[in-house]
């Protein structure tokens, strides 16, 4: 009997090693410089080594420290336990002038009638961090950031004592049970949203956090998917974008019909 070599193309177990690693070249081949390029938008690779770098994951150099480009921080305001106390009444009353201003959008004493934020009793380290946030540019309307740029720290201080001042606006009255929305009663761990009551009220108020019951619904929306998309940025730590990077639309719809149910005018306080 002729005796076969461990490397001869007669042996079935070599012939056999030779195609399947044909086979698994071929595939990757078609998988990383085909399918990867196809399926991702930002590919750039610009020649064959990157392509062969980028389909194994790996940098095309290995000298030098590259740069890192980073983004603008998202916010300079650093939150104060100082900016919550009770305002005097003469800042209640300067900031009562000053928010003549602000009726054509936020309706008068801090209500809005149209898709502008409510500010009647709107804690004032949140208006205050706003207001620094659009002066400095960290938060973007053309409107609202030319006005900003005319106010003195005064200023702004005493416009957030007076809403701080007026009742807030509430909801209908409601039971943190099952019929509320998944998201504002529990959050989903799963997705690393916390509960919107955990911050906003109903559970806890976090420092710096926005009273935003009663708030007109597309507002709400139109920020949600501000931080969902990035183009709202001023949040600190990026906190609200985390959270709203997983919703879904429909699920941004219906936090947002939640906190802009309306009370009956006896309700308020």
């Amino acid at each position: 009997m002729e005796n076969q070599g461990v490397h001869s193309w007669r042996n079935p177990w070599f012939r056999w090693s030779l195609v399947s690693l044909a086979v698994l070249v071929i595939l990757s081949v078609l998988v990383g410089f085909v399918w990867l390029p196809s399926v991702h938008k930002d590919f750039s690779a610009t020649n064959l080594w990157d392509a062969i770098c980028r389909a194994a994951g790996v940098p095309t150099s290995w000298s030098g420290a590259t740069e890192v480009k980073t983004g603008a921080a998202s916010t300079d305001v650093v939150l104060e336990r100082r900016m919550v106390r009770v305002p005097e009444g003469a800042a209640v009353g300067r900031g009562a002038t000053l928010a003549l201003n602000c009726t054509m959008c936020h309706g008068a004493q801090g209500m809005s009638t149209s898709d502008a934020p409510n500010l009647s009793g709107q804690y004032p380290e949140v208006i205050i961090k706003q207001l620094l946030d659009y002066k400095a540019g960290r938060r973007s309307h053309a409107l609202m950031e030319t006005l900003a740029q005319t106010m003195s720290q005064r200023d702004i201080e005493d416009l957030a004592a007076y809403y701080a001042y007026l009742p807030k606006a509430r909801t209908a009255p409601t039971t943190y049970d099952e019929s509320l929305p998944a998201l504002v009663r529990v959050g989903d761990p799963l997705r690393n949203i916390a509960p919107c009551i955990s911050c906003h009220g109903g559970v806890d108020q976090k420092l710096g956090a926005p009273w935003i019951e009663g708030m007109p619904k597309e507002y709400l929306v139109g920020q949600l998917k501000a931080f969902k998309s990035g183009a709202r940025r001023n949040d600190s730590q990026a906190q609200m974008r985390n959270m709203a990077r997983p919703m879904s639309e429909q699920e941004i719809a219906d936090v947002a019909e939640f906190y802009s149910r309306k009370a009956s005018p006896g309700q308020r306080h």
